[in-house]
């Protein structure tokens, strides 16, 4: 049985080369455990470097002890093992399943070596498990399409050769090896969702359809399938309606229900953000996209905010909010912004565009003006308060009150990389020029470009 199942393992994996150094995910149970077992005959008659890594969760009073049974096991095979000890928080809204999946996989990424493979033991029942849960979600194409078994990981891959494997030959090949593995005893509570499944429903299942894992294995790939092709026909109209972070929404309209829905799924992908509901993204359409040009739409869900400006759709956070800092300046030095907003500095050229500031005028970085005063921009006919100047400007909405205003003692003196106000444009030789790093005033034109 073994030998067959190595025969197998070798098949799945991809063309060593010379920085194809191995990590295994290894938490001691059986199927890991046999993992390990393949992987080591692998590296050796590949001669390939090869590491474990065991996440000690501290969760089970026996975790001390699992951790020195894999220990011994990498001592055995001489296999160098490396254990992670992490922290979870109970009762912080998120579960202690999906914390401690970000754990593992957070120290495997760190652990793992550039062009090295992250091997884990992912099974053909774990495959059926995933199934469950995505169609308990509610998931597309995408969430049906299950354990993909290669995807790019940290700067590496992360490769699943135990994929195919019903689990019950995982079980005869390790008691074919001779050796033993831990149990931990969090499997049989099944007020966890994937226990249920495992110890209650899929019994149930394989009892009346015995080939249902592998059958099931044949639906997810023609779901992986899937959501290839749909990926490549939005990437194409992202190609079209992209613009920068943004999405243009003229040509929305031209896209049917279906495809414009698969092109904001895309985008909100793109950008990182939470995937909202099918409702939320009709919504999104319906109430931002087809908003009358002069409102100012929002929609949030979960950590994202969808807001509207200029024709176009911007993912920004919720919880964006005017700022009150106040940053003294020091000529030739950096200023670091609040919120990741970058750095300004200004220093002294014969290029600057700004004036020298007088002994009696600090310089400083603010983010509001004085209630009332108003601010005349250089070649510009009369004064308008900042709020009128921020429109005339294209400034969005959940920007102003975050864009930093250089300040000549109380006087503002310019917007970096927007404008400078009468008065403090450059008279002599010398003058100020602006060092800006960071997200752009306007997100649709950018910054000055650093002198």
């Amino acid at each position: 049985m073994i030998s067959r199942l190595y025969s197998r393992f070798c098949q799945t994996l991809p063309t060593p080369t010379s920085s194809s150094a191995l990590l295994v995910a290894y938490s001691g149970g059986l199927d890991s455990t046999l993992l390990l077992l393949l992987a080591e005959r692998y590296a050796r008659e590949h001669r390939l470097p090869l590491g474990a890594l065991h996440v000690h969760h501290g969760l089970s009073p026996h975790a001390d002890e699992w951790a020195e049974r894999c220990a011994a096991l990498c001592r055995q095979l001489g296999v160098a093992l490396q254990v992670e000890r992490v922290q979870l928080a109970r009762g912080n809204g998120e579960s202690l399943e999906a914390q401690a999946r970000s754990a593992r996989y957070a120290r495997l990424g760190a652990a793992l070596p550039p062009g090295g493979w992250l091997l884990t033991a992912h099974h053909q029942d774990d495959q059926l498990e995933t199934l469950l849960l995505a169609l308990k979600r509610g998931a597309g194409p995408r969430g049906l399409a299950g354990i993909l078994p290669s995807q790019p990981f940290a700067d590496g891959l992360l490769l699943r050769p135990l994929l195919a494997e019903p689990r019950q030959v995982l079980a005869e090949a390790v008691g074919e090896a001779g050796v033993s593995w831990v149990e931990d005893e969090s499997n049989q509570d099944v007020s966890y969702d994937r226990n249920f499944l495992r110890q209650q429903v899929i019994p149930v299942l394989k009892a009346r359809w015995p080939a249902i894992a592998e059958t099931a294995a044949r639906s997810m790939a023609l779901c992986a399938e899937q959501e290839t092709l749909l990926a490549e026909l939005a990437e194409g109209d992202w190609q079209r309606a992209g613009d920068g972070e943004a999405l243009r929404i003229a040509p929305l309209h031209e896209l049917s229900p279906a495809r414009r829905n698969n092109l904001l799924r895309h985008w909100i992908r793109r950008q990182g953000g939470e995937m909202p509901a099918r409702d939320q993204l009709a919504r999104l359409w319906d109430e931002l996209a087809l908003a009358r040009p002069d409102a100012n739409p929002q929609l949030n869900w979960g950590r994202v905010s969808c807001r509207r400006h200029q024709g176009r759709l911007y993912l920004v956070r919720p919880d964006l909010a005017p700022l009150s800092d106040q940053i003294p300046l020091t000529l030739g030095v950096r200023a670091t912004l609040p919120e990741e907003l970058g750095t300004l500095g200004v220093i002294q050229s014969e290029e600057g565009p700004l004036r020298l500031p007088r002994a009696d005028e600090p310089l400083s970085l603010r983010f509001a003006v004085a209630p009332g005063q108003t601010l005349r921009p250089q070649g510009r006919g009369g004064s308008r308060r900042l709020k009128k100047l921020w429109q005339e400007y294209g400034i969005p909405s959940w920007q102003r009150g975050r864009v930093p205003i250089l300040f000549y003692g109380e006087q503002p003196a310019a917007v970096p990389g927007l404008f400078i106000c009468e008065g403090f444009a450059r008279t002599g030789p010398q003058g100020l020029s602006w060092l800006r790093q960071g997200p752009p005033v306007n997100p649709q034109e950018g910054d000055d470009p650093l002198p």
